[in-house]
């Protein structure tokens, strides 16, 4: 019985060490993630998740990246509630917004990442494009997009609070 488990043990490593073709970067807690819209700005305080990046090798790099919808941080108090509640994000039964990466491609001098973003328990396959800054032990990866709050049934559509969300990420990482 030891030995079973030890094998599948080893095995699970194994297959965890190899999934990524590129080594994994480390997530620096530095990390900017913010939105506006008209009637609402704010930024998220919580990320995580794993990033393996190599600009000679596309093919082996990928994002599995999460956002804590309960991170989130408006100028009020009662607004970051209101967010969170069962209008907007529905923290409660949602509290993670998602984004895996099917592939990354060159777009002339920066990258675009094409994957699944999942918002609010709607997945939607969506292209972030990106830039990455290298530094001296890693780099910072920065991006900027819009999205339709609409698409993954946000609120109500129209009111006091613009459709279209204009979202910006610098996400510094160690390798």
């Amino acid at each position: 019985m030891k030995k079973t488990a030890l094998a599948i043990v080893a095995l699970l490593a194994i297959t965890t060490i190899f999934s990524f073709t590129v080594a994994p970067m480390r997530l620096v807690q530095k990390h900017t993630i913010s939105f506006s819209t008209f009637g609402v700005s704010g930024v998220f305080k919580k990320f995580g998740g794993t990033i393996a990046f190599d600009e000679r090798d596309l093919a082996g790099s990928r994002f599995e990246v999460a956002i804590d919808i309960n991170s989130i941080k408006t100028s009020f108090a009662l607004q970051d509630k209101h967010a969170k509640g069962e209008d907007w994000f529905d923290a409660a039964k949602h509290p993670l917004i998602r984004f895996n990466s099917k592939r990354i491609v060159k777009a002339g001098s920066s990258y675009q990442a094409i994957g699944n973003l999942q918002v609010h328990g709607i997945t939607k396959e969506i292209a972030l494009p990106f830039t990455y800054k290298k530094s001296a032990n890693g780099g910072t990866f920065e991006g900027s997009f819009t999205i339709n709050r609409n698409d993954f049934k946000i609120g109500e559509p129209g009111g006091m609070v613009g459709d279209e969300v204009k979202v910006k990420v610098s996400v510094p990482v160690i390798k």
